[in-house]
């Protein structure tokens, strides 16, 4: 009865136009559903961004960086339709769209988490700073929605951001890591009360554009004996 009067109230919407969705079982429109482009092949078997050509294996971004993290994965192009969709989601409190984000997520990547079979699925963290004016951490939405859908533990805290960056997207490549620099820390109180050995883990993000977020966190799951890290995002730009 009280979800119902929620509903009527406050009906569910689509989280790419914004319009009340009818079913709202479908957590989206039809319409935007059909215009949504989802990762295909072929793309970067490191970091999953499409690329154009079908003999190559990697993106140029790939090419030219030695990441360290083992493989990711995303499920949309970082276009316009999802850049407004995921700005509503972390910053103006529709968390509501992490509903249909968690459901595809799971619904694509669902079999290949099991298979990897992380320890922990790890958020990306925010800084203190942005989590009081936010009032959550979108990553971490994403990352309990998924280890609620897999039965896979969820360590919040596990990495720190300790250091307030600027945004990454003002800033060149060679900017972005110099950014990063020392921006994340590694919560060993965590990771010592989880009392297992913390060999494989998922990082959770919203957004991969340039991977310098995703490698500064991966740098330091390393350089405290983690051997395996692989990464999901709901979005991802282009290798071309």
């Amino acid at each position: 009865m009280f979800q119902t009067i929620l509903d009527m109230i406050y009906p569910p919407r689509c989280p790419i136009c914004g319009k009340i969705i009818i079913p709202k079982k479908n957590k989206i429109c039809d319409p935007c559903r059909a215009k949504l482009q989802y990762i295909t092949e072929p793309r970067c078997k490191k970091c999953s961004k499409p690329i154009e050509q079908e003999e190559k294996e990697f993106c140029s971004d790939c090419e030219r960086r030695d990441f360290h993290f083992t493989k990711g994965y995303a499920v949309w192009i970082y276009d316009e339709a999802m850049k407004r969709s995921i700005a509503g989601f972390k910053y103006y409190n529709k968390r509501e769209y992490a509903d249909f984000y968690i459901e595809e997520l799971l619904r694509i990547y669902g079999d290949k988490i099991r298979k990897f079979s992380p320890d922990a699925i790890v958020p990306i963290p925010l800084h203190r700073s942005k989590y009081r004016a936010r009032g959550y951490n979108q990553a971490d939405v994403l990352a309990c929605g998924l280890g609620k859908g897999l039965h896979y533990p969820v360590l919040s805290n596990l990495l720190v951001r300790n250091k307030k960056t600027l945004p990454q997207k003002q800033l060149s490549d060679r900017e972005r890591l110099r950014n990063l620099q020392e921006a994340f820390a590694y919560n060993k109180t965590v990771a010592v009360r989880f009392h297992k050995e913390l060999d494989r883990i998922l990082l959770v993000d919203d957004i991969f554009t340039t991977g310098s977020t995703i490698e500064a966190c991966t740098n330091v799951l390393i350089s405290n004996g983690v051997k395996d890290i692989r990464f999901i995002t709901l979005c991802i730009g282009r290798g071309y």
